[in-house]
């Protein structure tokens, strides 16, 4: 097969409707629109209306809730932080701070507080100072022989 034997399967492609074009086309004078009525005229936005009962759209019952004043977390994996640690970008006997992953351009930014959450392994023993981490993230820090400290553990849960 060459490029200039190519070919759609027989009926993939249909030629477009042209519409208006005399009455041999099939879809001459009207257009398919009918007679009369407000369809058949230009400008016609009725989507959603109902000839004036109340639309389903509006019968329907609102369902959720957005929190106004919820936090947002920046969210960080431990195994990040430990990739951070083998390059020595981060300083594994230092204390690691919501700071200092800013500054070192791991994070980049804090938003409410840094959630640290337990995705990727640990190897280093690290002591961690963040708003926020999940339970096997803590875990995970603690059976590597680090320490994992949560400020503000009631925003985080």
């Amino acid at each position: 097969m060459k490029l200039h034997e190519l070919r759609d399967n027989p009926g993939a492609t249909k030629p477009k409707k042209r519409i208006g074009r005399g009455p041999g086309s099939g879809t001459g004078k009207t257009g398919g629109r009918g007679i009369k009525g407000q369809k058949s005229r230009s400008g016609v936005a009725i989507n959603g209306y109902e000839g004036g009962q109340m639309p389903l759209y509006m019968r329907l019952p609102k369902r959720g809730f957005n929190k106004p004043n919820r936090k947002k977390f920046a969210v960080i994996n431990l195994g990040l932080i430990e990739k951070f640690v083998e390059a020595g970008t981060l300083d594994a006997k230092a204390e690691i701070t919501e700071d200092l992953l800013v500054e070192t351009g791991v994070l980049r930014r804090k938003l409410d507080g840094v959630r640290v959450l337990a995705k990727g392994d640990v190897t280093s023993k690290l002591n961690i100072t963040v708003t926020g981490a999940s339970k096997a993230a803590i875990a995970a820090v603690e059976k590597a022989g680090g320490k994992l400290t949560v400020t503000a553990a009631a925003a985080a849960e």
